[in-house]
């Protein structure tokens, strides 16, 4: 019986499997998509997630960390340099799996990886929506917030009433 048993063995030996695991985060960061089959693309997104995280910390230790686990110099230079400098932001959530129907030879259910930043449609639909988006109403009478505050506006009047009596 395999109660408690979360790992998904992929039909493979445990060192089969980590080989399996390796190839396909190298193959990730290399190219920021994949296509692979839906449990294999579930199982690289617990691999490679704390291996992201661990690059937003650029030190000898975390490299050699992260090293051991994917044992290509090249994956590590772009994990540490581009990889990072895009995610340092985001708190977590760094692939999105895609589903993409089934395979024609074994009708295996496919799915694409991709790491999420690197998506430029959903990127700039994001900030086209922020562009677009209405500036935002305060409760307080439905006056937009803008960088005057009230007490400017009121002092404003104030200085041409007295220019005005001045004359």
């Amino acid at each position: 019986m395999r109660h408690g048993d979360k790992v998904n063995n992929l039909g493979r030996k445990t060192a089969h499997r980590h080989a399996l695991m390796s190839n396909l985060a190298s193959a990730l960061i290399e190219h920021k998509r994949i296509i692979t089959t839906l449990a294999k693309a579930k199982a690289l997104r617990g691999y490679i997630e704390p291996l992201i995280t661990k690059s937003k910390g650029d030190t000898t230790h975390n490299r050699r960390t992260v090293f051991s686990y994917l044992n290509n110099k090249e994956s590590i230079k772009e994990l540490f340099g581009v990889v990072s400098a895009k995610v340092g932001d985001r708190p977590g959530g760094y692939t999105r799996i895609i589903k993409m129907g089934f395979r024609a030879g074994d009708a295996a259910e496919m799915a694409m990886i991709e790491l999420v930043d690197f998506n430029e449609i959903y990127t700039q639909n994001k900030t086209a929506a922020k562009a677009s988006a209405p500036k935002k109403r305060t409760r307080r009478a439905g006056k937009k917030v803008e960088g005057t505050t009230s007490t400017e506006a009121t002092e404003t009047p104030s200085t041409e009433e007295t220019t005005d009596s001045a004359e």
